[in-house]
């Protein structure tokens, strides 16, 4: 089937606020690959001057036009007049597809109005918060969840593969408004605290939910820059936004 417009009429807004995977780059060739392959209209926003300034990211106000937020965010500490943007779009119940370190997407000082995002965002928004991960050596094997082979998003791509993010330990929540797609088993882990050597070592690392304001979303704790030359994510990756924009349902 030719897919070459089936998103022609939708405006896609991707937003980079993050200075670890190079997303400015990744969500670059992202866009243009979407814009290309299906006839999306695409805009990409990027932190300014550079990604490691957490506090700018220039025309965020754009969001109000998108049918589609694409988001991997990392640390942010955003004006109130800039974070409003994002929240408005939250609240508006329209789709996300999110990466990786937006679970983590804010860290406001403590005492700061906004402190309790650095939490919540992920939490309330994209189903999980940020706990810790199994070191920057390690990779992830990555699996079919059981029961998740005919969903939309999984579809043509491999029931195995491996990225090379280091995977995040974390616990979709709530559990029960999750639908678990992949899991990853890390690969040589570093063992080095507590933490990590008695934490599970299988954990989500794609799912879709509904958040509490009706808004459908997709996200994946994969996005090394690594991972964006993998056939299986890339695809996964595609298929999402797709899902997001064309699915009525969440199944």
């Amino acid at each position: 089937m030719n897919n070459s417009n089936v998103l022609a009429g939708k405006h896609i807004v991707f937003v980079s606020g993050e200075d670890e995977y190079d997303s400015d780059i990744t969500l670059a060739t992202l866009a243009k690959e979407i814009e290309e392959s299906y006839g999306a209209r695409v805009t990409l926003l990027t932190s300014f001057p550079n990604p490691s300034f957490p506090s700018h990211i220039p025309h965020v106000e754009l969001l109000k036009e998108a049918d589609l937020a694409v988001l991997y965010l990392r640390f942010r500490e955003l004006p109130e007049e800039q974070l409003q943007h994002i929240l408005t779009y939250v609240e508006s119940g329209k789709p996300i597809v999110a990466f990786r370190t937006s679970t983590h997407a804010f860290r406001y000082p403590e005492g700061h109005q906004r402190e309790e995002l650095n939490d919540k965002f992920g939490i309330d928004v994209l189903g999980a918060p940020w706990i810790h991960h199994f070191g920057h050596s390690s990779s992830t094997n990555v699996s079919m969840a059981w029961g998740a082979e005919k969903h939309p998003i999984v579809q043509g791509i491999s029931p195995f593969f491996h990225v090379r993010s280091w995977l995040y330990h974390t616990l979709p929540y709530p559990l029960e408004g999750a639908r678990i797609l992949l899991n990853g088993h890390t690969v040589d882990p570093e063992l080095d605290n507590d933490k990590r050597r008695n934490a599970p070592r299988i954990h989500p690392v794609a799912w879709t939910r509904t958040n509490a304001w009706g808004g459908k979303v997709f996200m994946t704790t994969m996005g090394h820059p690594e991972d964006f030359h993998n056939a299986s994510f890339r695809k996964l990756v595609n298929n999402s936004i797709v899902w997001a924009l064309l699915t009525d349902e969440e199944e």
